[in-house]
């Protein structure tokens, strides 16, 4: 008597596969959640605040000129909010990029953030804004190209210096193609720029990139001596310029600080009445004296200045508080990285955003020369914001790379390399 076996049931129909397939998908979660280091927490939670914090004094700066206007008081910060809701997922979705990704990408970046600061140039296109050719319009959509240039800069830099790493003992190979090629970016802000300060930021980010890079102080000496010159010749070449350096302190108790008609120097004395208004704890949140027309630039270059009057020396404490922490992360992930690449990069955007933090703070504060750069995350602009929230992403990216729990600790980080 012949037996039949039963034909046997596809392994896909099995309570097996279901497990496996299971399994699977709790994998793929896992991954999506899997958890981070404590450098890409602090990072991600400075940004937020910061972003929030600006929000909130970029309303209140502006509600009032807006209803003068006859406008909403919300006119402003919601176009602001705008491209904070752009901007913070795009920063997110920036963080899950690999770093090989960031190292393909940086000669193309350079050449499309170049092109794109070319257009202020362009007749019909670019705008002149207080005798600044840096902005391009298109429709009822201003940008500003050169706050992408700073990020596509520290890109490039890193990919280029982390190439050479063995060679940065030469000046020859730290020299070219850095240095002609920062000329070139640098040069483009500055022959349309009033304010020396975009440039000069730019000229920080290839000082700290060159410097994290490990080249030798011997080397590293000489480009400083370069841009340093190269800022003094923009400013002695250029009257407007040479008007606000000698408005901020050799003229600033001349009475034609007073006269907003003529006093070049009358933006800085409201920032400073301002701060002295708020005192210790503020006049209260939206109770600023300064915004009523007192202040020109109250809601991009000198917000730090209607902070101070609102919520006191407690407010600009915390502010500078967030930024210190956001600095100290940012260096975590210097220390603790083996990558040189992430190294320059990181060391790039630290010099940038937190640098133009400290000059912006300076400025209101009268210790630097009115320079016009804006308060990052926080002065009012949508292409500064979301530039700053999608550096704030490749931080992130590279913060992912740092081992999480034991494996942290049992890794030694690279030491930073030896100079002499």
């Amino acid at each position: 008597m012949t037996t039949t076996t039963p034909p046997t049931r596809p392994a896909a129909d099995g309570p097996d596969d279901a497990a496996t397939s299971g399994f699977a998908a709790r994998v793929s979660l896992g991954r999506v959640f899997a958890p981070v280091s404590s450098e890409f927490l602090l990072v991600a939670s400075t940004a937020l605040l910061l972003t929030g914090f600006g929000l909130m004094m970029v309303l209140s700066a502006t509600m009032a000129s807006a209803m003068a206007a006859g406008q909403s008081p919300f006119e402003v910060v919601m176009k602001q909010a705008i491209f904070a809701v752009i901007g913070i997922p795009l920063m997110f979705i920036a963080s899950r990029l690999p770093v090989t990704f960031w190292k393909r990408i940086a000669w193309p970046a350079l050449i499309a953030a170049t092109c794109f600061q070319m257009l202020v140039f362009v007749p019909g296109l670019g705008v002149a804004n207080d005798g600044n050719q840096n902005w391009i319009q298109i429709g009822g959509i201003q940008a500003q190209p050169s706050e992408f240039l700073k990020l596509a800069l520290a890109l490039w830099l890193g990919y280029v210096l982390f190439r050479k790493q063995t060679l940065l003992g030469s000046w020859a190979h730290v020299f070219i193609p850095v240095v002609p090629v920062g000329g070139l970016v640098i040069g483009l802000v500055a022959v349309g720029s009033e304010d020396l300060g975009t440039g000069m930021i730019l000229m920080a980010i290839l000082l700290g990139c060159l410097f994290f890079s490990g080249v030798k102080l011997r080397i590293f000496i000489i480009p400083l001596i370069v841009v340093v010159v190269s800022a003094v010749f923009f400013a002695v070449t250029n009257s407007n310029r040479m008007a606000r350096i000698m408005s901020s302190f050799v003229n600033f108790d001349s009475m034609d600080c007073y006269n907003a008609a003529v006093g070049d120097c009358y933006q800085a004395v409201h920032g400073v009445w301002a701060l002295a208004n708020g005192g210790l704890f503020g006049l209260g949140l939206g109770n600023s004296r300064e915004k009523y027309g007192w202040l020109p630039a109250r809601s991009n270059d000198y917000i730090f200045a209607i902070l101070g009057e609102e919520l006191g020396l407690v407010g600009c404490a915390v502010v500078l508080l967030l930024f210190t922490v956001f600095a100290i992360a940012a260096f975590q992930i210097i220390r603790k990285t083996r990558d040189p690449f992430i190294r320059i990069v990181t060391g790039g955007i630290i010099v940038w955003i937190v640098g133009q933090a400290l000059v912006n703070i300076g400025v209101v504060l009268r210790l630097l020369p009115v320079l016009g750069v804006p308060l990052p995350f926080m002065s009012q602009g949508g292409t500064s914001l979301l530039s700053v929230l999608f550096a704030c992403g490749v931080l992130l990216s590279f913060a992912r790379t740092i081992p999480v729990g034991p494996a942290s600790t049992a890794t030694a980080a690279e030491p930073l390399p030896r100079r002499r």
